[in-house]
């Protein structure tokens, strides 16, 4: 098989018959024509203090799917020459966070490469969330991270903050590279202001952050995040959902701390933790980068976390009484699948679940550190209970009860353990590929996230494949070779997707069930950051700066 070679640099940004393994199961959706999830990005928008055609977090909304509503969008630009370049400005050596835009702002993550501010020059290696003038580029302030002493096993050199921040009116929320979830206020000390509760901040320049809470999720509640925190909160209400990257040690062989919390709940206006769950326990692979979705599914509120474990797990975000409460889980990987540091084919997920139309997709993938793999995508029915996931595995021993999940083999057929189809499997579909035993045609590992608009659903993965599928069956539609790697998730705006690469390329094709090329532009220097649109502009990070991209007006 044809590998795909990467460029090895340290990383944390951020699966039957030809495809159909699973039979599909009923549910209840609307035809592409009655549902629009640009509409519903905008109702969830409109619910915060910001402008109507802002992106204030990451996919946009808490059901994360990366479909803004859009004008016209230029599918002609050039850094050079600086066509349609609205602006750019320089960011770290690194830069792994995705754009937020709102409120007149843009935010985003990356290290310390630049050095905009005095107190920390480019020399000092931190994690940096810049925010900049949205009309200009105009650097505003910065939230510095200063690097834990305990090295990389924590906070990898130069990668930065590798995700993206919430923005609601005059309030921001992220989680730090130091593993903090803070509360900042948009204004830094612009304002001549220091909000609290939280005043301790080292000081007030208008250059830098101010800190409203803090929430160290290492101290206060044991986690060990491994290699970095990568998520990108949401939030419904006054509920701010954050999975906490608790991980491995640098071994890879033991998770330290399985009994912290891996999924939390806080309260978005004080910090304070209203519930925790740690299911994954000692059953994480390697770390647990995901990013937590909202969905509300016949009358039932959920938040849907990918874990580090393989399983997707679903909770009532209201908890009970103090205490987390699951809905359902499901197992993301074949049940043979084994898991090793090398030639892996068990996977976490790294990617963030999307919701649409009444269901739940995601694929899995892994550390590109770690290599290629073959991956699996999954569409989900949120609406039953329990363990939902395909198939369920028994001993010979006593084979009319389940046994407990294992971390590096569910199935191991040598110990007497057998697998039976599980009578309330969520699965729609799963998706390997049209082809898996052709490279251009297998579904990989992927740090991508779906999205979907009419039914057309579009995904990146690891090996640069893009594939395009039918969102309600599973179908393939179209694959394409970018023929360079691929950590980015794609962007559907102005009936185009968009979508980047690691050789700097941003290719973009029509929304359609043909695949129609319209251009491969060039930015310069590696892509591993999501284009995203906001107020009929798209903003995007290379390596090492950030584009605002526009029709130019004479």
């Amino acid at each position: 098989m044809r590998q795909r070679l990467f460029r090895r640099l340290p990383w944390f940004s951020f699966f039957g018959g030809s495809m159909l393994a699973a039979s599909l199961t009923s549910h209840s959706t609307l035809s592409a024509a009655d549902y629009d999830p640009t509409a519903v990005a905008k109702a969830f928008i409109s619910k915060l203090k910001v402008g109507p055609k802002d992106w204030p977090q990451w996919g946009g909304s808490p059901e994360r799917n990366n479909v803004p509503d859009s004008g016209p969008l230029p599918t002609s630009f050039d850094v050079e020459t600086k066509e349609n370049i609205l602006w750019s400005m320089p960011l770290g050596s690194e830069t792994y966070g995705n754009p937020v835009v709102a409120n007149g702002k843009v935010y985003i993550g990356t290290n310390n490469g630049n050095g905009y501010i005095k107190r920390y020059p480019a020399t000092v290696d931190l994690g940096c969330l810049i925010c900049f003038d949205e009309k200009d580029g105009k650097f505003l302030w910065q939230h510095s991270s200063e690097k834990l002493p305990t090295g990389r096993v924590h906070d990898w050199p130069n990668q930065g903050i590798c995700c993206a921040p919430m923005i609601d009116g005059d309030r921001l929320w992220y989680v730090t590279s130091r593993g903090e979830v803070v509360c900042l206020d948009t204004d830094g000390f612009l304002d001549g202001e220091n909000d609290g509760p939280f005043n301790k901040e080292p000081n007030e320049n208008k250059d830098e952050a101010d800190v409203v809470w803090r929430l160290d999720m290492m101290s206060q509640l044991n986690v060990s995040q491994h290699n970095m925190c990568s998520c990108s909160v949401t939030a419904v209400g006054n509920k701010l959902f954050v999975n906490t990257s608790n991980g491995v040690d640098d071994s890879h062989l033991t998770v330290p701390e399985e009994k912290a919390p891996s999924f939390i709940c806080i309260d978005k206006s004080t910090g304070e933790v209203l519930w925790t769950d740690n299911t994954p326990g000692g059953n994480i692979l390697h770390g647990q980068w995901s990013s937590p979705t909202y969905g509300v599914f016949n009358g039932q509120e959920q938040v849907v976390f990918g874990g580090g474990d393989g399983w997707m797990y679903s909770f009532d975000p209201a908890g009970d009484n103090g205490k987390s409460k699951m809905l359902w889980k499901f197992d993301c990987n074949p049940k043979d699948s084994v898991y090793r540091l090398n030639g892996a084919t068990r996977n976490h997920i790294i990617a963030t679940p999307v919701v649409y139309d009444g269901l739940i997709y995601v694929a899995v993938g892994e550390d590109p550190e770690h290599g290629e793999g073959n991956g699996h995508l999954w569409a989900i029915d949120p609406n039953k209970r329990g363990d939902v996931s395909p198939t369920l595995v028994y001993n010979s021993s006593n084979p009319n009860v389940v046994i407990p999940h294992k971390r590096k083999q569910a199935l191991d057929a040598a110990a007497g353990d057998l697998e039976r189809d599980n009578p309330n499997s969520a699965a729609v579909w799963h998706y390997v590929g049209s082809n898996p035993k052709e490279f251009e045609t297998t579904m990989h590992r992927t740090c991508g996230t779906v999205a979907i608009k009419n039914d057309i659903l579009v995904i990146a993965d690891f090996s640069g494949l893009v594939h395009c599928l039918d969102s309600k069956t599973g179908e393939p539609h179209w694959t394409y070779d970018m023929l360079a790697a691929s950590w980015a998730s794609p962007l559907i705006a102005d009936n185009k997707i968009f979508i980047g690469d690691e050789d700097g390329d941003i290719t973009i094709f029509e929304l359609s069930k043909e695949q129609k090329q319209i251009a491969e532009i060039n930015l310069g220097s590696a892509l591993y950051t999501t284009p995203v649109a906001a107020n009929d502009k798209i903003f995007v990070a290379n390596r090492n700066r950030i584009f605002a991209i526009g029709e130019k007006k004479e």
